[in-house]
């Protein structure tokens, strides 16, 4: 017995001192999967990306989402430098707009062989044709929208306006008479060119034109001048900053602070004004932009997101079933009425029946229309040569002489490689 115990211990003995070779292994849970994916900022509320966030990673055990928000302001520039890195982000949110670009870099996956399952056939044309190249699908559609006139009712009511403007003349007047008292007739930037396009358009002019194959910008033109004339006149009447965008400072900010009248923007924004001030629930409306005459809308660009994969992902299926849950009815249900967005699939139109937003937002892309259908657009919009020309001309300087100016650089960008 005793040599019994003497054997056992000397076993314990050795077992405590072993060597590593004879260490059992640990065998602690493997790391999980972290998915980078960038959301553009306005696209979402803080609430409801939470809500996605916990419910995908409950259902995908072993998956860690990093969702960060990106700014629109310079996204072309940090969007191509992802495409080309080898740490790219997994799913990435761009403007359907840009897909082609992008896309022209070889950097993004094609997705063709999963339309079917990602139900493609029922998705909005405006979405799903921009993010289609050459007959493959490299932008998934994830939501549209057009931008209208969200206004302060209260404000309104106080100057004795009973119902939103027909016409650009009359928005112009009511404008100028709530611009008073402290408060702003109209929270319009410097640089919000979108609305800048839609003036444009309306006139007759566009950005850009193609001539014998080659592309020529087209803001020097008489139309598109009038146009400029136009947003000069509705800017000067609040005080937004001349060298600035919507996004600087955030005019959802701006507007909930009670003092501006109006601002331009999708429906959406409403989520986002209520978040830092949610006593204006009831205190807000909408309004489709004006038109020259009574009889239509304005133009507005008629607008969306869609969805990427880098091809840098080293985890391109779990990406890709990423997209397919943001893109999918539960998720896009949810997001159209946090926003008021327009769904990707023309099946859930029916979702957001009722809603003031949504229908002026659905009016006025009766009267919709897009940018110039070139590849190299997105570029255009990454030197941010038009806002700059905007704030030359709010600033003073001599519109037909910064117009062509413009207008070349345009040109030259839009001829890049060709």
């Amino acid at each position: 017995m005793k040599h019994r115990i003497l054997a056992l211990a000397a076993v314990l003995a050795l077992s405590a001192c072993g060597t590593p070779a004879e260490e059992p292994k640990a065998s602690g849970p493997a790391e999980p999967t972290k998915l980078t994916v960038w959301i553009m900022d306005g696209s979402v509320t803080e609430e409801l990306l939470k809500k996605f966030e916990t419910e995908y990673e409950t259902a995908h055990q072993g998956i860690d989402l990093d969702i960060q928000i990106q700014a629109w302001d310079g996204i072309g520039e940090r969007v191509t430098a992802a495409l080309a890195s080898t740490d790219a982000p997994d799913v990435i949110e761009v403007g359907n707009t840009q897909v082609a670009q992008y896309s022209a870099s070889g950097g993004v996956t094609d997705l063709t062989a999963k339309v079917g399952d990602l139900k493609g056939a029922d998705w909005l044309p405006g979405l799903a044709q921009p993010g289609n190249i050459d007959g493959k699908q490299y932008g998934i559609p994830w939501y549209a929208a057009n931008r209208v006139v969200v206004y302060n009712k209260d404000l309104f009511e106080a100057a004795g306006i009973s119902k939103p403007p027909a016409t650009r003349d009359e928005w112009l007047e009511i404008t100028e008479k709530l611009n008073k008292d402290g408060n702003q007739g109209i929270y319009l930037t410097g640089q919000t060119w979108y609305a800048l396009a839609g003036f444009i358009w309306d006139e007759g002019g566009d950005l850009a034109v193609q001539e014998g194959g080659k592309w020529k910008g087209a803001l020097d033109t008489p139309q598109a001048l009038a146009g400029m004339d136009f947003y000069k006149q509705l800017q000067a009447l609040g005080k937004g900053p001349k060298d600035a965008d919507e996004a600087n400072p955030p005019q959802h900010e701006v507007f909930a602070q009670g003092k501006a009248a109006q601002i331009i923007a999708v429906p959406g924004i409403a989520a986002r004004v209520l978040e830092v001030d949610a006593k204006l629930k009831d205190k807000m409306g909408f309004f489709p932009i004006p038109g020259k005459t009574a009889d239509k809308p304005g133009t507005v660009f008629t607008g969306g997101s869609d969805l990427i994969i880098p091809a840098a992902s080293q985890r391109q299926e779990e990406a890709y079933e990423l997209v397919k849950a943001l893109a999918g009815e539960q998720f896009q249900t949810e997001l159209a009425k946090a926003m008021s967005f327009v769904p990707n699939r023309t099946s859930l139109a029916g979702v957001l029946s009722g809603d003031e937003g949504t229908a002026a937002m659905a009016e006025g892309a009766a009267n919709g229309r897009a940018t110039p259908n070139t590849p190299n657009w997105a570029a255009v919009e990454a030197t941010s040569v038009i806002k700059q020309y905007m704030t030359a001309v709010l600033t003073g300087g001599d519109p037909a002489a910064e117009a062509r100016k413009v207008s070349e650089s345009i040109t030259a960008t839009l001829n890049s490689g060709s």
